[in-house]
């Protein structure tokens, strides 16, 4: 195998070691996600991201329910540097942990990596998301339309922050342009 694959295993196994979390972690989620309704595009407006989500725009997570398989086929994109950058993909899957509450699910960008995403708030009319791990190094916040208002994200935020969630170094993410 190639050099590149070995840099790349070692950075994702990094990634693991930080999204296991941690003697304190955080697990608390939403009560309740309706399936159907979540499933779909996710504008990713804010957060604090991996080393592969530096320096983008239009960054979206698209998430489709197979029934077959009984998983979340995820597709992440994103233009890499600007608007008009090298679109970078990255499909995942992604399972249910909680089928009571459908909002703790382990993601797999590829095997044998594997993460635990917590859908920790949820708009009550699906506007926005905000997805965190166990060890509260990631957050991800996220909108049904890329549009939203800064006024909602921050809303968000410090829905966030209440739910004591740490919300240091937020990033802001872009959309616009070729999306």
């Amino acid at each position: 195998m190639s050099k590149r694959f070995y840099q790349r295993l070692l950075s994702l196994v990094s990634i693991s070691t930080a999204l296991a979390g941690c003697a304190h972690s955080y697990d608390r989620t939403v009560p309740h996600v309706d399936r159907n309704r979540f499933m779909g595009p996710w504008y990713v407006m804010a957060g604090r991201f991996t080393f592969l989500e530096k320096d983008v725009y239009n960054s979206v997570e698209a998430y489709t329910w197979n029934e077959t398989k009984q998983q979340i086929d995820i597709d992440f994109s994103y233009n890499q540097g600007s608007f008009k950058g090298e679109l970078k993909k990255y499909p995942q899957t992604g399972w249910i942990d909680n089928k009571e509450t459908n909002a703790r699910w382990t993601i797999s960008p590829f095997w044998p990596l594997k993460f635990t995403y917590l859908i920790i708030a949820l708009d009550p009319n699906y506007e926005w998301t905000a997805i965190g791990v166990p060890s509260q190094n990631y957050l991800w916040i996220m909108a049904k339309d890329p549009g939203i208002s800064k006024a909602k994200i921050q809303e968000a935020i410090e829905y966030v922050r209440s739910i004591n969630y740490s919300v240091k170094d937020i990033i802001y993410v872009e959309h616009g342009g070729s999306q």
